[in-house]
């Protein structure tokens, strides 16, 4: 799924409903219950007619009270029946709508989060946010009480019709050739309603897309002054949505008034010929108000039907949108057969010959002929111009794409043929722009493990320098960070981000110079607790400052996607006039100043 809204097809058929048909059948014992229950409240229901037919004809001509109030009693008991079945069915139907909604919105979240990068960089987070929230609603709509009317209607409808015919063949078969005059105009105005839907959907998702950005860059929102133009932006959005659904809504409105006057035209019809048969004393009394009733539950379910063609047709439109989540298939996934890395991890990393074209920009290559031997336990610092290609060696390492030529190893085992989540178990990752989830300080740091005992996780905190901060908190650990760790400062959001990665304790370490948001006391203790971290372990940083590079074991100089030079910091000021050149620029004082950011 990666079209864009412009470029989607547009849904032709109801097909795409076919694609709840895996989600139900683990329910199938409460839709045979359900239908159980419809048939029994249908029957009940159809049985009314004949019981006022024999009232009528045979109650009130006998003049006897005994007679009457038999039939009443009939009367009522149908109607306790049909109550209590029509309850038990509704219920049933409901609770499974809800039920096949909650297992949609959960499969196509699992289906979004194991989609590679590329996914995401063409898919907006509003248009699949829309689709979890908006189009699954409409879904569970059809889904539960939709489908309940309409089997409900359907039954009554066809049940109405048989009864009709036992009741007057005649009238019946005036009915019979009424229907394809009333079906033909709804079908075709149906089809209009399914594609406005899904227009009226995608519009939505772009008012969704675009308030998400905004609000989650809120303070460059209002530090540039945007507030009125992102506002105008929004409002132009909702406006072309309200537009689409108001489009929408007038053709669904048209559907309901023609449906409406087709059926009950037919009706009127029917019974103007049924009273002019009991005059002539073709019928009774009885056979014309049995044969009324029918007709009355044949029209009103004919026009629930009608009012939920609309509703199937804008389910049909959601449930093609969420279905294109659900086929959706990552790029990146384990082999069918997987290799498996040596029990004993030593973290050699090896890039051989490796080019790399991102997807959303093709003719530019972020990597070209990248050939690197990282040997276990060393510390490789990468520095270089921007767009030099430094993060994408973090982000081919990570098997967040694959290389289109070359092949990158891991303790001699080619990455793309193991398994993603083991190859990501081996490796920390420490990012400049620090990630934090709307949870507790606790809950933040145990993703770097999951199954880390509170006690393990105040340790790492401690080893990162958090402890004392997170403890300050109103409730400590337990303490709610906000979203995106908005009520910390950054950082104290590093050093969340340094806990993780400790947490995990892992045999390769990635870090994008994760200390350079901390003031110089706090860096010096998570620095030191870095060391010992990676005294042990084979460690890439992305280097923003002196201090790193003149650490690190080596140096690798990359221009272009190229490796330029590669050495220590006095070999490479000797031998590589880029290194010089950015050296001078950003470190400054080539001599002493640690403090000056690099790259």
């Amino acid at each position: 799924m990666n079209q864009t809204v412009a470029e989607r097809p547009k849904a032709k058929s109801l097909r795409p409903l076919r694609s709840l048909a895996p989600f139900l059948r683990p329910y199938r014992t409460t839709l045979v219950l359900a239908l159980g229950a419809l048939l029994v409240a249908s029957a009940a229901l159809l049985a009314l007619p004949m019981a006022v037919r024999q009232l009528i004809d045979h109650g009130m001509t006998a003049n006897d009270p005994s007679t009457i109030n038999r039939y009443f009693l009939g009367f009522l008991g149908a109607a306790v029946v049909f109550g209590i079945f029509a309850a038990l069915r509704f219920y049933l139907v409901t609770w499974l709508g809800e039920r096949v909604v909650a297992d949609v919105r959960s499969a196509v979240y699992r289906r979004i989060v194991h989609m590679d990068m590329a996914f995401f960089e063409v898919t907006r987070t509003g248009e699949v946010l829309s689709r979890l929230t908006t189009d699954t609603t409409l879904v569970q709509s059809i889904s539960g009480v939709g489908l309940s009317i309409t089997l409900r209607s359907t039954l009554n409808l066809l049940g109405g019709l048989v009864m009709m015919g036992a009741t007057s063949a005649k009238l019946m078969g005036v009915i019979v050739l009424l229907i394809p005059v009333i079906m033909l105009p709804l079908f075709a105005v149906g089809r209009r309603v399914r594609r406005l839907s899904r227009d009226s959907q995608d519009r939505v998702a772009d008012s969704s897309g675009l308030a998400g950005e905004t609000l989650n860059a809120m303070q460059t929102v209002q530090a540039f002054t945007l507030e009125k133009l992102q506002s105008e932006r929004f409002t132009a959005s909702v406006e072309e949505s309200f537009a689409t659904a108001v489009r929408r809504n007038v053709v669904r409105a048209r559907l309901t008034a023609i449906g409406t006057m087709l059926v009950m035209g037919a009706i009127t019809l029917v019974l103007w010929l049924g009273a002019r048969a009991v005059l002539s004393g073709a019928m009774t009394g009885g056979q014309l108000g049995q044969f009324l009733l029918y007709a009355g539950f044949v029209m009103s379910a004919a026009a629930a039907l009608i009012e939920q063609w609309g509703e199937v047709q804008r389910a049909a439109g959601a449930m093609e949108r969420l279905a294109e989540l659900l086929l959706a298939r990552s790029s990146i996934c384990a082999p069918a057969v997987p290799e498996t890395f040596p029990v004993a991890s030593a973290g050699a990393i090896c890039f051989e010959g490796v080019r790399f074209n991102y997807p959303s920009r093709p003719d530019s290559s972020a990597l070209a002929d990248f050939t690197l031997d990282i040997k276990p336990g060393e510390t490789v610092a990468f520095v270089g111009p921007s767009g030099a290609g430094k993060s994408t060696t973090f982000q081919l390492a990570l098997r967040f794409y694959d290389p289109q030529e070359g092949r990158i190893l891991l303790d001699g085992v080619d990455i793309a043929h193991v398994d993603p989540v083991a190859l990501r178990s081996r490796i920390g990752l420490v990012p400049q722009d620090t990630v934090l989830f709307g949870t507790s300080a606790r809950e933040n740091i145990r993703y770097g493990r999951p199954d880390a005992t509170d006690a393990e996780i105040e340790t790492a905190a401690r080893a990162a320098a958090a402890d004392e901060f997170i403890r300050q908190l109103p409730q400590g650990y337990d303490s709610f960070l906000g979203e995106r760790g908005t009520r910390l400062s950054g950082g104290q959001r590093q050093r969340i981000a340094i806990a993780r990665a400790i947490l995990k304790d892992p045999k390769v370490l990635l870090l994008d110079e994760a200390t350079s948001a901390l003031d110089a006391e706090s860096e010096r203790l998570v620095q030191e607790a870095l060391e010992r971290l990676m005294a042990t372990r084979t460690t890439l940083i992305i280097a923003h400052r002196l201090s790193t590079v003149l650490k690190a074991d080596r140096i690798v100089v990359m221009d272009r996607g190229k490796i330029a030079a590669i050495g220590t910091h006095v070999e490479l000021l000797r031998t590589s006039s880029l290194y010089s050149r950015l050296a001078q620029l950003q470190f400054g004082d080539l001599a002493g100043s640690e403090e000056t950011p690099l790259g």
